[in-house]
């Protein structure tokens, strides 16, 4: 059953969550020629570490995220981001309605796994209906469903290392195609309730620009967090080696919040 609140409690927390992020998620409508300001990094930034530990008090890593019924969702569910990677790889499994698509789980791992979508299909799923709330400054409810990435990581069985999930995605975000798209939750939010790995969108297949074949929804978090065309999921310890080290793409490239949470 969706997890109720009552109005006036969830508007005052989630008005404080927001109010912690900082200026950076409120003026928010020209999000792209603000991620490559200097200041608009340093404002996004700032405070991180407040932002989390205030969360955490505000809600307990097991709280529930706001779900809704089917008559809250909203009229479409518009692309975030990319809505179709510029990657012949990509395109190929596409073409082929992603039969010959694997998901592989790997790292910090007594059990590395590779997966096909019809093999995550079959094993528990869960679906929410849920709000995207995106840092551009919009929002849309939709109803996901997708296997819970606790039953995964029970297969993959992390060892005691590991701290962070790393999502590698199929999308290149430069013209040389290097640079893939990637962001990061901890533990705490990987074994969550509501973080699943979405195949569905609206009780239809998800669509390729919403992130086909799986994107993650970790609820908890704005929208830049759930990453879309996942490849390999790579449990680790620390960003040392990845990229530009910061846990995601945005926080790399323009400073965004590695915790994000609403």
């Amino acid at each position: 059953m969706p997890q109720r609140y009552n109005s006036h409690q969830h508007e005052r927390r989630r008005f404080l969550s927001r109010l912690l992020l900082g200026a950076g998620t409120v003026v928010l409508a020209g999000c792209d020629k603000l991620s490559h300001s200097e200041w608009f990094g340093k404002v996004l930034s700032t405070g991180e570490s407040l932002t989390k530990s205030t969360h955490h008090l505000l809600r307990t890593r097991r709280a529930m995220a706001q779900e809704f019924d089917e008559a809250d969702l909203s009229p479409s569910f518009r692309s975030n981001g990319t809505s179709s990677p510029n990657s012949m790889e990509y395109q190929t499994l596409a073409k082929n309605n992603f039969l010959d698509w694997a998901l592989t789980i790997d790292g910090l791992v007594e059990n590395p796994l590779k997966l096909t979508l019809a093999q995550i299909q079959v094993l528990p799923s869960r679906t929410q209906i849920t709000r995207h709330d995106c840092v551009e400054g919009w929002s849309a409810i939709g109803k996901w469903k997708g296997t819970p990435l606790h039953e995964l990581l029970a297969l993959a069985k992390p060892t005691t290392q590991a701290k962070y999930a790393v999502f590698h995605c199929a999308d290149p975000m430069k013209d040389d195609g290097t640079h893939l798209y990637y962001e990061s939750i901890d533990m705490d939010d990987a074994f969550h309730a509501q973080t699943i790995l979405a195949y569905q969108l609206n009780d239809e297949t998800l669509p390729i620009k919403n992130g086909a074949p799986i994107r993650l929804r970790v609820e908890r978090q704005l929208g830049y967090k759930h990453a879309k065309y996942i490849m390999r999921i790579e449990l680790v310890e620390s960003f040392k080696h990845i990229e530009g080290g910061k846990g995601g793409y945005w926080e790399d490239a323009a400073d965004y919040e590695w915790y994000a949470g609403i």
